[in-house]
């Protein structure tokens, strides 16, 4: 098992020649970095797709690929290529992760035909998964405990900033160069994040050959295929849950059975079944995934209300849906912050409290106060949604072992996609079926409303019950506490 170097702080000593407060500084940078960069690459792909159904003469469902490729790879890798970090290196993997997102970045752009790009883009997910798996883990390495909730924070705010310059930077470049320039952009972006990465992150320590650092094959391939099959069961169809998706889906409660039970059998298992009996965590990845569930609720209905119930141009749309991720970046900063004064856990509190005000604002006040009610509503649910993720992702990672920290920050980005998969299509089934329309794009704007009332009033009840499980998780961690003393 790779050794790991303590976290630094101010007075920690030089580390190549630099001071120690300087060094943190550049490793955030470049963890940023490619928090940004991986976030980028899912948001700018979208805008293109328009495009690309003309350059490749191809329907809409076949350039979908193009960003159901990168969130498949990203989906069912990311565990995986966290635990491979705690167990090669994780400045070694990260460092490959760079490398593979760049080039593949790079062959998208030059890409002859649809079927090579989705390949490439399958490839740049994969280098993705590396980076959104070891940041959070760097963090824990690196940064002093006082300071984590503020480190969480500004990769919050990056990821944010990369969602919502994805629209607007991938709009400019297809129309001032061409659709390519949308994938070559990352180029230049993450030969600078390998440079930062290869200069500024501490070395990985050489590894012991023991029994424990071998690499569980047959649990990785297990996950892998039932992540996958889940991710296809929620994605194929076009919002239709057929026989297909019907099969995915026990195909993906097999495949589950089956990993676990393989899990328990092996010397050195991916994910050790015990972990997920540990109450702090269980209620940490299930929080994240209804939280990420009810954000997507967002991204999924916000559209059709703001063109088809409020009449809004779609540049008007495109306006008001990135008021959001402008929110979300600014406040990300202030909310890890808050994390380091107010501790993790009631800060999760907080967030959540925040939350679910705001989903039941969406609920109720764009009926009364129209756009205005709706950009209210936004404004709380947004800084609830960075506080949430600063302190829930401070409160997993703060504690674990320096063993682990790869595979937990793994984790904690699968339970996000997880209920951003989810999100979609439960959420978007809930809108359709509160709509009572049989096609959403052709529904009356008062059953446009009222499907936004009843997806929102849905969206709060989750955010209660996510306020449930927080509740029992302080419980748990103050009756350990008392029995330690």
């Amino acid at each position: 098992m790779p050794a790991t170097s303590p976290p630094l702080t101010a007075t920690t000593p030089a580390i190549n020649g630099i001071p120690a407060a300087s060094q943190v500084r550049w490793i955030l940078a470049s963890l940023s970095l490619s928090m940004l960069l991986s976030s980028l690459g899912t948001s700018i792909a979208n805008v293109g797709l328009p495009t690309l159904t003309h350059v490749f003469n191809a329907s809409f469902q076949q350039v979908q690929w193009v960003v159901v490729a990168y969130l498949l790879a990203i989906t069912t890798l990311i565990v995986s290529v966290g635990r491979l970090g705690d167990l090669i290196g994780r400045k070694r993997l990260l460092l490959a992760g760079i490398a593979l997102f760049t080039i593949a970045s790079a062959l998208c752009g030059a890409a002859p035909s649809l079927l090579l790009l989705i390949a490439a883009r399958a490839t740049q997910g994969l280098g993705a998964a590396v980076m959104m798996a070891l940041t959070m883990a760097f963090v824990g390495e690196t940064v002093s405990k006082e300071k984590t909730g503020s480190a969480m924070g500004l990769l919050g705010t990056m990821s944010a900033v990369g969602t919502a310059l994805g629209p607007s930077l991938g709009g400019m470049l297809i129309a001032g160069l061409n659709w390519r320039a949308i994938f070559l952009v990352n180029v230049p972006l993450g030969i600078i994040s390998f440079i930062l990465a290869r200069r500024y992150l501490p070395q990985d320590q050489p590894a012991s050959n023991t029994a424990s650092t071998r690499f569980d094959h047959t649990g990785t391939l297990l996950l892998a295929l039932t992540l996958a099959a889940y991710a296809l069961a929620m994605t194929l169809g076009r919002g239709h849950f057929g026989v297909l998706n019907l099969a995915l889906l026990l195909a993906a409660i097999l495949g589950a059975a089956l990993f676990m039970l393989a899990e328990g059998k092996v010397a050195s298992p991916l994910i050790r079944p015990a972990m997920l009996r540990d109450i702090t965590l269980s209620a940490s990845l299930a929080m994240n995934t209804l939280v990420a569930t009810v954000m997507m609720a967002t991204l999924v209905v916000g559209p059709f209300y703001l063109s088809r119930s409020l009449a809004l141009s779609d540049a008007m749309v495109g306006l008001m849906m990135s008021i959001g991720p402008v929110i979300s970046a600014c406040s990300g900063i202030i909310a890890g912050r808050m994390v380091d004064r107010l501790g993790a856990q009631a800060t999760v509190i907080a967030g959540l409290i925040s939350m679910a005000a705001g989903a039941f604002a969406l609920a109720l006040l764009p009926a009364i106060l129209g756009i205005a009610g709706y950009l209210i509503a936004i404004a709380i649910l947004t800084p609830g949604y960075q506080l949430f993720q600063a302190a829930n992702n401070t409160a997993v990672m703060q504690d674990i072992q320096p063993t682990q920290r790869g595979l937990i920050s793994g984790m904690l980005n699968l339970s996000r996609n997880l209920g951003l998969i989810t999100g979609a299509t439960l959420m978007g089934a809930v809108f359709a079926w509160a709509t009572a329309s049989s096609d959403i794009r052709v529904a009356a704007p008062v059953a446009i409303a009222d499907g936004m009332r009843i997806t929102f009033m849905v969206a709060g009840v989750m955010l209660v019950v996510a306020l449930g499980i927080a509740g029992v998780g302080r419980c748990w961690v103050r009756r350990d506490v008392k029995s330690e003393d």
